[in-house]
């Protein structure tokens, strides 16, 4: 599978707007994340941005109306459309946004628009008043008609010091936008509904203390990335975390093993994968204190029980409803590593445990990488080297397509 953006050929549409500057930043990130950017400016662009800079940090020629009108102006704005496999504009002015809903072709930028035969993401931008306006409303709900795809705009201060909607959305943002569409457009698991548990549980002791973990959440929301990068339906479960939502994810915040535990089996009744990634709390406070304890009432002596095992009860549910139709679990292990992922893997009744070791100081908690073993129901043990978690989750991906495919 590996990076939706790895060797996509992707025409930048820049028009006027004083986002340009946003522009040449989503260029660079988009050609650091490996797709090739070609960039089409807008006489009002030039205005703001010149195409030296889109060259300097795509490494490709970037493209304005005078070249429409060159040696290679009868044909250029047909290659420009045909050789792309996405469109984004962004900044998309007012004027632009106006132009290809209506089919007005006078420039370079409108003109390979609407003889390209690929997707169209445009990103908004523009002030308060103008975005509102009800001539842009009607232009922006023709263009959602057609199958463009509108990303943002988001709200903020403008310009001109008002604030309200319209502000172009970060590149980030967009970005993740980009994948959201590029894998509906060919995603393996398109139409396939995967729920993906995220981050540590807390318990609470008293009003402001907790009993928690190390998890940072950054495996399950790469495995939420990566399957929205293969065109799934994502349901993301998180526990403690700060991480952004990926764009496309539906998320559900929770605190406690008992609201993830409620979260799952509500979102599993239809989906086709669970992914347990989260890391549950094993034990809670049986009574927990509704204020605060204080050091003057000396050390508290605090009776634990068992948090609710969450895959023990998918797999309960599973077995009367069928669904989920795969399960994968993981296994975080200071010792005995693979012999304790394997029974667990046996006891809850799952397609596949991914085993990592806690006590390497590289991978796990808190760290941008991961080293991991995959065990199937057989047994068989596969070890993997050090990867990002970006590349572990993509392996994980490639697992689960096959599962899927022979579920009953």
């Amino acid at each position: 599978m590996g990076n939706i953006l790895s060797g996509k050929q992707i025409l930048l549409g820049v028009s006027g707007s004083i986002a340009c500057y946003k522009a040449a930043d989503l260029a660079s990130k988009l050609t650091q994340q490996g797709a090739s950017v070609t960039a089409v400016l807008t006489t009002a662009a030039r205005q703001f941005i010149t195409p030296l800079t889109f060259q300097s940090v795509t490494g490709q020629r970037a493209f304005t109306d005078e070249d429409l009108w060159g040696s290679e102006g009868h044909i250029q704005h047909i290659g420009l459309g045909h050789q792309s496999d996405l469109i984004v504009i962004a900044p998309a002015s007012a004027n632009t946004i106006a132009k290809i809903a209506h089919g007005i072709c006078d420039n370079l930028l409108t003109l390979a628009s609407l003889a390209a035969p690929c997707p169209l993401l445009i990103a908004p931008a523009m002030d308060s008043g103008m975005y509102t306006h009800a001539a842009t409303q009607a232009n922006i709900k023709i263009l959602r008609e057609r199958g463009v795809y509108i990303a943002g705009p988001a709200m903020g201060r403008m310009a001109s010091g008002l604030s309200g909607f319209g502000r172009m959305l970060e590149p980030t943002e967009i970005i993740g936008h980009i994948r959201l569409l590029l894998g509906r457009q060919a995603g393996k698991l398109s139409g396939r509904h995967l729920v993906v548990t995220a981050g540590g549980t807390s318990e609470p002791i008293d009003a402001v203390r907790t009993i928690t973990n190390r998890s940072s959440g950054k495996q399950g929301f790469a495995i939420a990335q990566a399957a929205i990068d293969q065109g799934a339906e994502v349901t993301l479960i998180a526990g403690v975390t700060h991480l952004p939502t990926p764009i496309g994810a539906k998320r559900i915040d929770v605190n406690t093993a008992q609201e993830m535990l409620t979260a799952v089996l509500e979102t599993v009744q239809d989906a086709d994968a669970l992914i347990m990634a989260a890391a549950v709390a094993d034990y809670r406070p049986e009574t927990a204190v509704t204020e605060k304890l204080s050091k003057e009432q000396g050390i508290p002596q605090i009776q634990l029980t068992l948090t609710p095992d969450i895959l023990s009860a998918v797999a309960h549910y599973r077995a009367q409803s069928g669904y989920p139709r795969v399960v994968i679990g993981f296994a975080a292990e200071s010792s005995d590593l693979i012999e304790r992922a394997r029974q667990k893997l046996a006891r809850k009744k799952l397609d596949l445990i991914i085993a990592n070791d806690i006590t390497a100081t590289d991978a796990g908690f808190g760290t941008d990488t991961n080293r991991i073993t995959i065990i199937d129901p057989t047994g068989n043990a596969q070890v993997f080297p050090l990867m990002t978690k970006e590349e572990v989750a993509d392996l994980i991906l490639q697992k689960i397509v096959p599962l899927l495919e022979a579920a009953p």
